[in-house]
């Protein structure tokens, strides 16, 4: 006889792997490409307007290539940011999926043509605030392409991989990565352009985590009132989020109770804590900042 699930039966071979897509929808694909191409033009006003001029240096795949135009200034930046990307981009296919390396040349096929072509020249004197400006454009341009399906390559590819793999948030993995690799060209700059530059780096790497997690935060809520079945009623029909019924106890009166979980955006979360108020003013709720969500609905991380 056979097993009734017969995805339980042990002599079955497993189920083939469904290859993942490479494009979601056309909507998503037009949505993917403005992003990509609008996080690259901002990083190039960024190299070329503010760290070229001021002989800044940034870490990452980028302060290498930096680096190497220095050296060589014959060659090209953009020329140089790609080849310095193809041991990245093998990773990225391997570890992270065929969609995310599509996205992932197209990004930094993006970067270098911005780089060689977008000069745009940026009137600052303070190099402090330039450095400031440096890193919330390149924060902000980094951000928007891994908000898409893919990246700009480089250190992008290494802190997607880090996050799906040990959830090790993205701006960390820029920051260290980037410190690391700065204090490898470092003999090739003064100590004040390599002190400027930590600003660049520590902004920059903030500014990835805000564009990418903050922007789109979720809030895990606890909940236990002895209203809870009106309470779960409601934050399915207003709210339209799920809920989770848990079993507890008290640890002082030993009486059962019934303890909801839920997960909402940062937007919704005022209306959940006006709708638990009006049902009973005396509920225990505990809010807790989430680091990642993964799912069709609630989840708040890109489709990489």
């Amino acid at each position: 006889m056979h097993p009734a699930n017969p995805q339980l039966d042990p002599e079955m071979p497993p189920k083939p792997k469904t290859p993942q897509a490479l494009f979601i929808s056309w909507p998503r694909l037009l949505a993917d490409l403005l992003l990509i191409n609008t996080g690259c033009v901002l990083c190039a006003i960024a190299i070329n307007g503010i760290l070229l001029p001021r002989h800044f240096v940034t870490g990452g795949i980028t302060g290498l290539a930096l680096l190497i135009h220095n050296q060589v200034p014959a060659l090209n930046l953009g020329l140089i940011y790609m080849l310095v990307n193809v041991p990245l981009f093998a990773m990225a296919w391997m570890a992270v999926g065929r969609r995310f390396f599509v996205y992932s040349i197209l990004g930094a096929l993006s970067l270098s043509l911005a780089v060689a072509f977008i000069h745009l020249e940026i009137p600052l004197d303070d190099r402090l605030l330039s450095a400031l400006l440096a890193g919330l454009i390149m924060g902000s341009g980094t951000g928007m392409a891994l908000r898409s399906s893919g990246s700009q390559g480089g250190i992008d590819i290494l802190s997607v991989m880090l996050l799906k793999r040990f959830s090790i948030s993205i701006g960390n993995t820029v920051l260290v990565t980037s410190i690391i690799i700065l204090l490898m060209v470092g003999l090739s700059y003064s100590l004040e352009a390599l002190l400027y530059t930590l600003v660049v780096i520590f902004v920059s790497s903030k500014m990835v985590g805000v564009v990418v997690t903050g922007i789109s935060q979720r809030k895990a809520v606890f909940i236990i009132s002895p209203e809870s079945k009106q309470i779960a009623r409601e934050i399915l029909k207003s709210i339209r989020r799920g809920v989770t019924v848990l079993e507890g106890q008290g640890g002082y009166s030993g009486r059962p109770e019934k303890i909801l979980y839920t997960v909402v955006t940062l937007a919704e979360l005022g209306d959940l804590k006006r709708l638990i108020t009006d049902i009973d003013s005396g509920a225990f709720v505990v809010i807790s900042n989430t680091l990642e969500v993964i799912n069709y609905r609630i989840g708040n991380q890109p489709h990489w």
